[in-house]
């Protein structure tokens, strides 16, 4: 398992900070100090996107990181982000500014019980979102993410089946599209499990005007009414592409700053839980990293992501298959 290094407790206490300290100055003079990049995924509040180095996709800002001379990676996302981009850049330091910031599709897919899962299934070939923990990753024969999965299904040998964890409905979204059957892990994201189909309509309902673009881990009722399906980034893309000036957005509304800054004269409606509030669609992991956090992360240098190299090493395998297997489709399938 990863290891989370921590200095003594009361370092990373957010109370102990001068109120009158301008953070923002603190942040880029430690920046610059430890000679730091700082990563914010879409999810992170407007605040913190806007003073990172980088704002995107987990996988992407952890390549975007390793392609730098920076000594140390902030990553302000969740635990399973931070352990990425240490698989991939070792000889750097990666700093998660809260230990705790955890995921649900991670937590619902253990590895003792993934273990299991495939021991239970030896003929199937283990495709797993990059929503998981890196001792999952070591256990998968190739990691996927929203936006390369139907590229890295199509490249599988056919006679081969699949299992596919941790999200149930990606897994499902991915089997439609590609007519391939898959044995799915029951996992599901809290965020976007709490979109509403009823409130949807009512929503489409009082504006007849706009698209809806979601996220495939939405349930499919949800995605039944979408106008474009895709990960994060497409999602951005599609809004920012479109002729169209409103936008019904059904993943976590914090996407939405940057949509609102790549195109400032559309009109950008969150999508709704079941009681008819977006409050639920917020995900309370990513909301743990605040300004306070990121300072005393800098300052203190941890909490840091430490892994085994050996558990780096598995990790690494598939996450490396994923990226070749990205590059171009091969005409013939990939052998495992």
């Amino acid at each position: 398992m990863e290891t989370v290094v921590l200095p003594d407790p009361g370092a990373l206490d957010e109370t102990g900070i001068d109120p009158s300290l301008d953070l923002h100055a603190e942040i880029d003079r430690l920046r610059r100090e430890r000679n730091a990049v700082i990563l914010a995924h879409y999810y992170q509040d407007g605040e913190i996107q806007d003073l990172a180095d980088f704002v995107g996709d987990s996988l992407d800002l952890s390549r975007k990181a390793a392609a730098t001379d920076a000594d140390v990676i902030l990553f302000c996302g969740v635990r399973f982000m931070a352990e990425v981009a240490k698989i991939v850049s070792p000889q750097k330091t990666v700093l998660l500014p809260d230990a705790e910031a955890g995921c649900s599709l991670e937590d619902s897919c253990q590895p003792e019980d993934f273990r299991r899962f495939r021991l239970e299934n030896p003929d199937h070939l283990a495709v797993t979102y990059i929503n998981c923990s890196a001792e999952v990753k070591a256990l998968s024969d190739v990691i996927v993410t929203s936006s390369n999965a139907e590229t890295i299904l199509a490249q599988l040998p056919a006679d081969r089946p699949v299992l596919f964890a941790p999200d149930r409905h990606l897994g499902r979204y991915l089997a439609e599209k590609s007519g391939r059957p898959m044995t799915l892990w029951p996992g599901s994201c809290i965020v976007h499990e709490q979109f509403s189909e009823r409130e949807l309509v009512s929503l489409k309902g009082r504006h007849p005007l706009a698209l809806v673009a979601a996220h495939p881990e939405c349930p499919d009722g949800i995605l039944r009414h979408a106008d474009h399906v895709g990960s994060t980034r497409s999602l951005l893309d599609f809004v920012i592409s479109s002729e169209h000036q409103q936008f019904i957005i059904a993943t976590e509304p914090h996407i939405i700053h940057q949509m609102q800054k790549a195109a400032p004269g559309k009109t950008f409606i969150p999508a709704v839980g079941m009681d008819g509030s977006c409050d639920c669609a917020r995900c309370p992991f990513m909301a743990r990293n605040t300004l306070e956090k990121i300072y005393l992360s800098l300052l203190n240098n941890a909490p840091r992501i430490e892994l085994p190299e050996d558990l780096r090493q598995a990790a690494l395998k598939p996450l490396q298959r994923m990226l070749d297997m990205s590059v171009s489709v091969n005409v013939q399938p990939v052998a495992f």
